[in-house]
């Protein structure tokens, strides 16, 4: 086997520009799927019943399907669902929010029930406002305990953003892609992209841990 990554040099800046977006896309989905994945936490641990079967139904569904097939029923379902087409970046943002949302819950579910039960009791017992006291008390202390399991879930979407080349996103491997196309040689572009996602997690994985170090000192 003959390997030439000589020829692959001059369209490596246009790989690279995958990068951005890539991020834009992981950084978007993140934190959509962020805002809705605390909405679907709330509901779990409501006292209303209907609310915790919704979000328990939602998170099987979206756990326990595909996530190349939501991405794929959200870009060519659209049409028939929407009635018109779904740009495949929008796709992308859309189908990665709604999953991420799914795991995010029950991270953040876990990390609320983690919580000191004297801190919510003594809270309700002040007077402090249900809502007050989820945003002001608990969220906050939750937040601190999920920090690796929220970055590792950043980190898992990093990486399975790469499926959004399949309908068409100029991403990291759709460009990798085009460049072994109009070379008639794949291996070399997909090494330069496996490299690129794996310095990209790497970076991801070192400032999650010093982030995480700087909220221990504050502590």
């Amino acid at each position: 086997m003959e390997l030439d990554f000589g020829q692959i040099v001059p369209s490596i800046p246009y790989i690279l520009e995958g990068i951005f977006v890539t991020l834009r896309i992981v950084l978007l989905a993140g934190i959509l799927g962020f805002a809705f994945g605390i909405v679907l936490s709330l509901f779990k641990i409501s006292s209303i019943k209907p609310l915790g079967w919704l979000a328990d139904a939602y998170t099987s569904i979206f756990r326990g399907t595909p996530l190349v097939l939501q991405l794929m029923i959200i870009y060519f379902g659209s049409p028939q669902i929407l009635g018109f087409q779904i740009e495949p970046y929008t796709a992308a943002i859309i189908s990665f929010a709604l999953n991420s949302a799914a795991y995010i819950s029950e991270i953040i579910r876990a990390g609320i029930l983690a919580v000191d039960k004297g801190q919510r009791e003594a809270a309700l017992a002040l007077g402090v406002p249900y809502r007050q006291m989820m945003w002001d008390i608990i969220l906050p202390q939750a937040l601190k305990n999920i920090l690796p399991a929220l970055m590792n879930e950043f980190i898992t979407l990093t990486k399975e953003s790469a499926i959004v080349t399949t309908i068409g996103v100029m991403d990291i491997m759709r460009r990798s892609y085009q460049v072994g196309a109009q070379h008639y040689s794949y291996f070399e572009p997909l090494i330069v992209a496996g490299l690129i996602y794996y310095l990209m997690v790497i970076i991801l994985t070192f400032l999650g841990k010093l982030v995480e170090r700087r909220m221990r000192r504050g502590d």
